[in-house]
């Protein structure tokens, strides 16, 4: 068995025997906002009509209330969706594309909405354009350069990954966003990881579009997100399941709001625990969610220099361009065997060690995370063990 995590491990319901190095796909869930949900579900299903039909409305505004505070916007701005990718769908399957249009993305973007961008383009004769973002990455102004260098006359769209999810790296959005809006092209933002990664203002940001996770860093319940609409984006924006909300109006309520509020009987304790699962990272650390953060960020770029040392590699983009995440080439290509790469299979196997092996742009990337349930001895135990499967090497 692997080393043990940090003090604060003990928050969390995660197999001690594993060392645990992949937050970010999934996040975990702690024990008292798994029992915060719990109640929610207990109250629900005690008076399930009451409880849908009465209470949740008025717990959705508090819980947007509680969010928008956090996110620096208003509760307007903010509906609740499942996740990211989710969010991504409804933005791309409500936007007025034409025949002719182009949608831009990044070869950094994440497979599941890259998916929703075809799919969109292919229904009205639309076209997505990829821009490369090479990576190595020299700088923040190379992939600046790389996207605003792909805008054509046809860009409608531009899809920008926050945090990429293959590479980890933080695009510089908030230089990105101004000048692709301040053309009339929208932007959606995929910030899946970046809640309790970074600090998000969207007052201050104002893309047309944001989506992110807060199951992920923040460490809500599975099924808690949210998506970000300017109030000149509203309107035309619909959820990807219509319900009652598209003609039936709740006084107070925004049509906005009524259309995303109620997509079908779902199970919403979730999205109630957003403003509790903010609180709750709040308080974990002295110095609250920014010390929480730069605890993470540290222990990310230690572990990633140690792991370069044991593979023999630079690392591949600056301190300043990492949040709590970090990738690291590895060689070889895409050598997968039951639908997972033989190092993962080795490092689960021999190790228990989890962690992503992915391949992506034609090289195999090893990707950690840092979470406050990690200790630097757990990738030092990960960096013997590739150093025992001979992933220097390769």
């Amino acid at each position: 068995m692997g080393p043990g995590g940090s003090p604060l491990a003990t928050h969390w319901n995660l197999d001690p025997s594993v060392t645990f190095l992949n937050h970010g796909s999934f996040g975990a869930c702690p024990r008292v906002l798994l029992a915060h949900q719990a109640e929610l579900r207990r109250r629900l299903e005690s008076q399930p009509v009451r409880f849908m039909m009465q209470e949740l409305p008025d717990e959705l505004d508090f819980a947007r209330v509680e969010l928008a505070e956090h996110l620096g916007c208003s509760s307007e701005d903010l509906v609740f969706v499942a996740n990211a990718t989710t969010g991504v769908n409804a933005v791309v399957h409500s936007f007025p594309l034409r025949p002719g249009d182009e949608i831009l993305t990044t070869d950094h973007d994440y497979n599941a909405c890259r998916n929703a961008l075809k799919v969109a383009a292919e229904r009205v004769g639309a076209t997505v354009r990829v821009a490369h973002v090479p990576f190595p990455l020299a700088s923040a102004q190379v992939a600046i350069d790389a996207v605003l260098n792909s805008v054509t006359e046809r860009t409608r769209l531009v899809l920008l990954d926050h945090i990429s999810s293959p590479t980890a790296l933080i695009f510089p959005v908030e230089r990105l966003v101004p000048q692709l809006e301040s053309r009339g092209i929208a932007v959606v933002v995929d910030g899946a990881h970046v809640p309790g990664q970074l600090d998000l203002d969207l007052g201050a940001l104002r893309p047309s579009f944001y989506t992110g996770n807060l199951h992920k860093w923040m460490c809500a319940p599975k099924g808690c997100a949210f998506l970000y609409a300017r109030e000149d984006r509203r309107d035309s924006l619909r959820p990807t399941t219509v319900s009652h909300g598209e003609n039936y109006r709740r006084e107070g309520r925004s049509h906005f709001h009524d259309r995303f509020d109620w997509c079908g009987t779902v199970d919403p304790t979730a999205f109630l625990c957003a403003g509790e699962s903010i609180r709750w990272c709040d308080g974990l650390v002295a110095g609250g969610l920014p010390a929480l953060r730069e605890r993470n960020h540290r222990l990310a770029v230690e572990a990633r220099e140690l792991l370069g040392r044991a593979l023999e590699m630079e690392p591949p983009c600056a301190e300043s361009l990492l949040g709590s995440m970090a990738a690291l080439p590895l060689g070889g290509t895409d050598t997968w065997v039951r639908g997972r790469d033989p190092l993962k299979l080795a490092l689960w196997e021999r190790f228990q060690i989890e962690v992503p092996v992915m391949f992506w742009n034609q090289r195999r990337w090893l990707r950690i995370s840092a979470q406050a349930y990690n200790a630097l001895g757990q990738y030092e135990y990960l960096a013997q063990a590739l150093r025992e499967l001979g992933a220097h090497k390769r």
